[in-house]
């Protein structure tokens, strides 16, 4: 092998189509560059290591051995996300690549000795973290039951549905911050964007900017539910998934998934893997509400219910392993996460 000095490396850009190369070793380093199909929407280029021995570097008449050899080194490399076993054989995607994450107040308070566990938001953080490093996007939608659930307070004091409502998205709002406090101090960039303007605390949401922020790895956090009086957190969900075309709704909650029964009450109650949205709105299991239903079946987004307790669970199920309970379209069924 041949030594090449630092300053003998190229660099190399878009524009390199529109140029000529007399240097072999240039040449080979182009048609290696060439080769690059960039399958990761946020890379703009991949960096390609590149070998060419002193006889690839001599006459024009090794061009065919420089080619070949550029040519099964590239088609060697695994795109993005998928894994290469030794023999070079790629193994299978993760199956979601943006997703939305609910999680609902409640969750957040732990054993509800106070209104925010942080050892629950930290336990979030670090399984967000873990599947964030592996490309996938993830957009969170937070509840705020744990502070303030409006339905509970409607007629106290005179409190009508829609202040009580009002008061319940602020209750997200801190929430959210909280959260990103905590994903910030282990490296996760994080940012809050709320439905209505609080622009000392928090961006406005803006879909655009959102879908930006999720291109360019950072967690996205959707706060102020949607903005209005007499729509649920879950449908907030459901409609910021839609918005930002991701592919899955996760909701984490305190149990294992969808039960036929109450599991609290009835021990025998049996766990739901697999449900059409017909059959959940048929049987008006208690999921999420039927407008978040409706706008999830409406755009095709699958939704997967499962428990956030279980240590481990948040990142199987951003990473489409089977956990939960998994809601989509009947011909779907059975989809094996």
């Amino acid at each position: 092998m041949a030594a090449i000095s630092p300053s003998s490396f190229v660099s190399v850009s878009s524009s390199t189509s529109s140029c000529s190369f007399s240097c072999p070793f240039v040449s080979c380093l182009k048609r290696a560059y060439d080769g690059v199909s960039v399958s990761n929407h946020r890379s703009h280029g991949r960096l390609a290591a590149v070998s060419c021995s002193s006889s690839e570097l001599g006459s024009g008449s090794d061009s065919d051995s420089v080619n070949r050899r550029s040519h099964t080194q590239m088609s060697s490399m695994a795109p993005f996300g998928v894994t290469m076993s030794g023999n070079g054989s790629s193994g299978p995607s993760y199956k979601w690549r943006r997703v939305l994450l609910k999680v609902s107040g409640e969750a957040l308070a732990g054993d509800h000795t106070q209104n925010i566990d942080p050892k629950v938001t930290m336990e979030i953080a670090r399984e967000v973290a873990s599947v964030t490093r592996l490309g996938i996007e993830v957009a969170i939608v937070v509840g705020g039951g744990n502070i303030f659930r409006g339905s509970s307070w409607v007629g106290s004091s005179g409190l009508d549905q829609s202040s009580a409502d009002y008061i319940g998205m602020l209750a997200t709002v801190m929430n959210s911050i909280f959260l990103q406090a905590t994903m910030e101090s282990i490296g996760i960039p994080t940012r809050v964007q709320t439905a209505f303007r609080m622009s000392e605390v928090a961006e406005p949401y803006i879909r655009r900017r959102a879908v930006r922020h999720l291109e360019k790895g950072r967690v996205v956090i959707f706060a102020a539910g949607t903005g209005n009086p007499f729509f649920t957190t879950d449908t907030a969900a459901a409609l910021r998934g839609a918005e930002i075309n991701a592919e899955v709704v996760l909701k984490a909650t305190n149990v294992d998934g969808v039960y036929d029964n109450d599991p609290r009450c009835d021990p025998n109650a049996r766990l739901l893997e697999n449900l059409t949205y017909q059959e959940v709105m048929a049987k008006d299991l208690s999921v999420m509400d039927m407008t978040a239903i409706t706008l999830c079946q409406t755009n095709k987004i699958p939704v997967v219910v499962f428990n956030l307790n279980k240590p481990g669970n948040i990142s199987k199920a951003i990473k489409g392993e089977k956990v939960g309970t998994l809601i989509c379209k009947e011909d779907s069924l059975p989809l094996k996460l």
